[in-house]
């Protein structure tokens, strides 16, 4: 296997110019790709879609996004961000404007699967931003690239009133021209990544045979680090898209307060990613992720309560309780938990630059494949509940399953890990 060294003459400015202009791409990309979390509201009511057409749709987006993060980060690491990042928010950008067309539910179906390409860009940020910085400040880079989530929040705020001003199409439209337009900004503002430098002007390091750059993914860690991006990115997606519905069902708010509360979940969620990332440089991925499992298992669980209602026999007569989480309350969870899967979404990615450094590409395209595709499967998911249970917080308890098994498989991978340790070390001491 071929090994690409990164040139000890990068700058500093270069790297923090790449570091900044994949950060404010991911931004805008990331805006196109929730897109639907607000349109898909007025969608559902102009087209009649029950729940589980309304999750398929917006989930939609998040199944291309996931599914060309591992071909994009590969085809990152042979011919580099700079260029496989450009393509990327042009092809999306031509997808979300022919959206403002569609006329039918199958003909959006379609055009969000152009959308979703904004969200493929993920890859591409990690593995071009990654070549600019030494392993040990990886974490923090790729943590600062990851804030690029809050354009889930920029869509909250700012397109329900575009949309109640001139129409869902009009989102689209003015979408459309954000990313064309932050596509030829990056392309004249941006470098090639060292690697890429390197190998054109020596030509050493070429790139590995195509199908070389799948090997690590016969390794079992890598699925155990997709799991916990499923929960970390794919359940932060999901309920980034889900929200403003929820809040519109279950407290009655309009579509512009719900958006602006939603956007309280998502600012959290990916604004403080980046300190996620300072953490993981820190005290260590693996501690980072036990507190995000934790406290997200304790979150999920108090929003998983139903509304209910008991009655007791009192000496007068029956007395009724109810119980139901208001809507501070909610939001004042939602802000934890938003909080805690931001710290868990920068501690899996800097798991994977360490562990294999050759192949960030395809390893980083492969989990981000994975946790994306939780943003489409879950919100499908809790419509579905929604249709079938009539229970609102069914989703919340579907989302304390997934966190609760990401928490059991890693604590029995690190004591088998740990006992590993211990009986190397005691062959170790007993050959001495």
């Amino acid at each position: 296997m071929t090994k690409t060294a990164i040139p000890a003459q990068m700058t500093d400015s270069s790297a923090t110019r790449a570091l900044s202009m994949s950060t404010i791409a991911f931004t805008v990309c990331f805006a196109v790709w929730t897109i639907f979390s607000i349109i898909g509201i007025r969608i559902k009511d102009e087209l009649a879609l029950s729940d589980t057409q309304f999750g398929l749709l917006v989930g939609m987006p998040i199944l291309t996004g996931s599914l060309v993060r591992m071909l994009l980060g590969i085809w990152t690491d042979r011919f580099g961000g700079r260029l496989v990042y450009t393509g990327t928010m042009l092809a999306s950008a031509l997808a979300t404007l022919l959206l403002a067309f569609a006329t039918t539910y199958a003909g959006m179906l379609v055009a969000a699967l152009g959308v979703g390409l904004a969200g493929g860009s993920f890859a591409v940020g990690v593995a071009y931003v990654s070549r600019f910085y030494p392993a040990g400040r990886q974490g923090t880079a790729l943590g600062i690239f990851g804030v690029g989530n809050v354009g889930a929040a920029v869509t909250k705020f700012v397109a329900p009133f575009v949309l109640i001003a001139w129409g869902w199409q009009s989102v689209a439209l003015v979408w459309a021209g954000a990313l064309a337009l932050m596509a030829v900004v990056f392309w004249f503002t941006t470098e090639d990544d060292p690697v890429i430098r390197q190998r054109r002007q020596t030509g050493a390091g070429q790139a590995r045979d195509f199908l070389a750059e799948f090997a690590p993914l016969r390794d079992l860690r890598v699925w155990r680090f997709a799991l916990y991006y499923f929960f970390a990115f794919g359940a932060f997606v999901a309920l980034a898209l889900w929200l403003p519905r929820y809040l519109i069902g279950v407290y009655g708010f309009d579509i512009a307060t719900a958006g602006i509360v939603g956007a309280a979940y998502s600012i959290p969620a990916s604004v403080f990613r980046a300190y996620g990332g300072v953490l993981s440089d820190r005290v260590g991925a693996r501690t980072v992720l036990y507190w995000t499992f934790a406290v997200s298992a304790v979150c999920c669980a108090a929003l998983a309560l139903p509304a209910t209602a008991y009655t007791v026999q009192g000496i007068d007569g029956p007395i009724t309780f109810h119980m139901a989480i208001g809507p501070v309350t909610f939001v004042a969870i939602a802000f934890v938990l938003g909080f805690f899967m931001s710290l868990g979404k920068a501690a899996v990615y800097k798991h994977i630059p360490v562990y294999y450094p050759e192949n960030v590409g395809a390893v980083g395209g492969l989990v981000g494949m994975i946790g994306g595709l939780g943003g489409f499967i879950l919100p499908i998911a809790f419509g579905a509940l929604n249709d079938l249970t009539g229970i609102w917080s069914s989703c919340f308890m579907l989302l304390f399953l997934l966190t609760a098994a990401c928490l059991a498989w890693m604590h029995l991978a690190v004591r088998r890990m740990e006992k590993g340790s211990d009986a190397s070390a005691a062959l170790t001491q007993a050959a001495q």
